[in-house]
């Protein structure tokens, strides 16, 4: 086999950059946005929280759900009730991490420091037992790393309960806000006022077990770790 063969099965790997469609241009604040596909991939990871948007009997409708993804798409969880999962309608995918404050001289240079990923594209709703079995390990493994491996994995009835969501990851737009505030060396930089940013991070605090939980069982080690560590 040649460097450049691959199996008949095998997907070709992924361009380095996303593809710049009408729905993922930046057209504001252009010098944030980012077309780097491993950008892309930084955000998602640092997070296990999106909101997914989708037009519900004409109405917007926007709800949070946790997620999981592998490297070509996006597996959003929910439950068979709700409306907005039924899949085969565009949606949009948002993901934002705060990094802090960006507190300037005047008000209207104030901002946010942020990592943020917005994804469009069509819903598919996975049905294939197999898929929907790994899109759940993905997404469990994505929130709490070793937990799939630890926990009862879901049973027939409660896979039947359970909604699972593909969105392609092609189609994703970057915006990335890092530094300080931009007006030190304007007419406002001589009032003599504190400028600066005030970051914000999120930290796990120590495992609380369950009060029903006996005393004697252990806090597994792949959740012990997690404590004092920084989330996103």
């Amino acid at each position: 086999m040649t460097a450049d063969a691959r199996p008949a099965d095998q997907p070709a790997p992924l361009p380095a950059t996303l593809p710049t469609t009408d729905l993922t241009r930046h057209r504001r604040l252009r010098e944030q946005g980012s077309v780097e596909r491993a950008e892309l991939n930084a955000i998602l990871d640092a997070g296990f929280v999106c909101h997914l948007g989708v037009v519900v009997e004409g109405r917007p409708l926007v709800v949070p759900t946790v997620y999981g993804r592998d490297e070509r798409q996006l597996y959003v969880h929910g439950s068979v009730a709700s409306r907005s999962l039924a899949g085969g309608t565009p949606v949009c995918v948002t993901v934002t991490h705060v990094d802090g404050l960006v507190l300037a001289r005047s008000v209207f240079e104030h901002g946010v420091n942020y990592r943020s990923a917005m994804i469009h594209g069509t819903a598919r709703k996975v049905t294939d037992p197999e898929e929907k079995l790994e899109g759940l390990r993905r997404l469990t493994e994505h929130a709490t790393p070793g937990q799939w491996s630890y926990a009862r994995r879901p049973n027939r009835k409660e896979l039947a309960a359970t909604t699972l969501l593909a969105l392609s990851l092609e189609q994703a737009s970057v915006k990335i806000r890092t530094g300080a505030p931009e007006d030190g060396d304007g007419p406002d930089a001589g009032l003599g006022l504190w400028a600066g940013t005030l970051p914000l991070t999120s930290v796990w605090g120590a495992p609380e077990a369950d009060p029903l939980l006996p005393a004697q069982t252990p806090v597994p080690g792949h959740i012990a770790r997690r404590e004092g560590t920084r989330q996103g």
